[in-house]
């Protein structure tokens, strides 16, 4: 936790002269992406509180802003966690991709499209694997994704998968097998990038509903073995 916090710390210059509850609530949102709050972690708000330099009320808010978005969850007399999600919660969450990352490929219209992004997310999963950094690969593999949101060119869109990503990351935690869970899909980010810069989007969301498909059942036989286990 004494790492996490240090890292917390170098975030307190994205606060800015306004610390408010929305901004706190963005940082710790990105570092639970980022896997910085495993599933079952507790969030001492005195220790986030001094890191980020904000006031107990402000972070309070945060909090309840992010139990809201379902990554965390108050428990009386104990504190607040971050969620530790059920399978239900991991098929939902798949549910939700599918319906919002392939509509976004289908509702691209005519190509050239602006794919810098997605091909930095391929070239950061590539250099991640090549060093053998699976958890980096993980982090490359949810930027992918929300760089291929993005070019729906639409806020809200952003801000509703940016919370779903955050969720799936939770549950990549869980799993704890990231070379097998991700490694597969670096050729496959690969493939779905060179059918849309091919002008391609059909093959591109065919692709991507099947990569969807098969990513949700190997979570789902993993999640639920490392759950019932845990239980």
């Amino acid at each position: 936790m004494a790492e996490q916090l240090k890292d917390l710390a170098d975030d307190r210059a994205l606060l800015g002269r306004t610390s408010t509850a929305e901004r706190v609530s963005d940082i710790l949102r990105s570092r639970i992406a980022e896997g910085y709050f495993p599933p079952g972690t507790r969030l001492s708000e005195d220790s986030i509180g001094g890191a980020l330099g904000v006031s107990r009320n402000t972070l309070r808010e945060a909090f309840r802003l992010l139990t809201h978005e379902r990554l965390l969850v108050h428990e009386l007399n104990r504190g607040v966690f971050v969620r530790v999600l059920t399978v239900e919660d991991v098929e939902d969450i798949y549910r939700t991709r599918r319906l919002v990352e392939c509509a976004v490929v289908r509702g691209l219209g005519e190509p050239p499209y602006a794919l810098d992004g997605l091909a930095g997310a391929v070239a950061e999963g590539r250099a991640a694997a090549g060093e053998g950094d699976w958890k980096g690969v993980g982090t490359a593999n949810i930027h992918f994704h929300r760089e291929l949101v993005a070019l729906a060119a639409s806020e809200r869109t952003a801000e509703l998968m940016r919370s779903v990503f955050a969720e799936l990351r939770l549950a990549f935690h869980v799993v704890d097998e990231p070379q097998r869970l991700h490694e597969p899909y670096i050729a496959r980010n690969v493939a779905i990038l060179e059918a849309l810069q091919a002008g391609d989007r059909k093959k591109a969301e065919t692709l991507l509903a099947g990569y969807l498909d098969d990513s949700l059942d190997r979570v789902v036989e993993v999640y639920r073995r490392r759950v019932g286990e845990e239980g």
